[in-house]
């Protein structure tokens, strides 16, 4: 039946070096473009997979070797999408750009699938060359995996774990706390105002929560967009708009959110009590940011966040009460 996939135990020798050739081709080009994606940034790594692709370029020869010593040139098509119970290899490497870790997860789960494969495969064939071929590459697989699970410490140096370490680090913060910080600021700031200002004048606190939770979505949503449209990653190497979109737009809304909820309280001033230490704390929270990734005293960036975040707060109240 066309599209119906096969069961390993029913495949022939035959058919079962042909897939074996086929995911040795597939692996080999998945090293290789991991290798070309990490070298700017990641090059001790980079030069770990080219190894490694190379090392499934000569699996795949050995492979297609015994192939044609038994069978000949005419190899059938069997893939892995072809085999029940065969998980298909996840296109990652399409993803720019790359993160070593998720990598490394990968390779790590690719090498225990290869060997589990190759060491079943072994089981039912009956040829004793082929048999021994199929186990020495389970125990190379099962290598891989190995090395995946610890390529920092087994293969890289110290100076290039450290200027990997720092690639990473340079990395998250291009593509996750650049744009949350940006986000995180802009909700816990620029909500104050609205907040505050409708508190204020309705001495209501349904209605001040009313307002802010518009506010905190609505800034949400705008920065979200503002941030995804801003730069598609391409140059800058910011990473996935999608990504620092969402990032920027979540926070917004948490950052808009956070002195927004005690207005849930049915006591006016009871929730504005609470509200006013809520924005103190997400203050100090964005200086401790700032002070962590950006590199900015903290007090220095305390005395910046808290000076803009009282100005916003006293306009609001002063708008508000007037």
């Amino acid at each position: 039946m066309l599209g119906q996939k096969r069961r390993l135990a029913d495949l022939s020798e035959r058919e079962i070096l042909s897939l074996a050739v086929a995911s040795e081709e597939e692996d080999r080009r998945i090293y290789a473009s991991y290798a070309e994606a990490l070298a700017p940034e990641f090059p001790a790594t980079a030069a770990v997979f080219r190894e490694m692709s190379a090392e499934e370029g000569g699996h795949h020869d050995r492979l297609a070797a015994r192939y044609a010593a038994k069978f000949g040139d005419a190899m059938p098509l069997v893939r892995r999408q072809d085999v029940r119970g065969m998980p298909p290899r996840h296109p990652l490497w399409l993803v720019r750009p790359l993160g070593v870790k998720a990598i490394r997860r990968q390779i790590e789960a690719m090498e225990s699938e290869s060997e589990a494969f190759y060491r079943k495969a072994a089981g039912q064939v009956a040829d004793a060359e082929t048999r021994r071929l199929l186990t020495e590459l389970a125990a190379a697989e099962s290598g891989h995996r190995a090395l995946a699970a610890h390529l920092a410490a087994d293969k890289l140096g110290p100076e290039a774990q450290a200027a990997e370490t720092a690639a990473e680090r340079r990395t998250f913060v291009l593509q996750i706390v650049q744009p949350g910080l940006a986000g995180l600021m802009d909700g816990s700031v620029s909500t104050l105002a609205p907040l505050f200002a409708a508190a204020f004048a309705t001495q209501n606190a349904h209605d001040a929560f009313a307002v802010g939770l518009a506010a905190a979505i609505g800034a949400g949503i705008s920065m979200g967009f503002a941030e995804a449209l801003s730069d598609d990653g391409a140059l800058s190497g910011r990473g996935s708009p999608l990504l620092r979109g969402v990032a920027s737009g979540v926070m917004t809304a948490l950052g808009g959110l956070g002195h927004t909820l005690p207005y849930l309280i049915p006591d006016f001033m009871v929730a504005t009590a609470i509200a006013c230490a809520v924005v103190a704390a997400e203050l100090i929270v964005i200086a401790f940011i700032r002070a962590r990734y950006m590199d900015t005293p903290f007090l220095k960036a305390a005395f910046q966040v808290i000076v803009g975040g009282v100005l916003v707060f006293a306009t609001g109240i002063l708008i508000g009460a007037g």
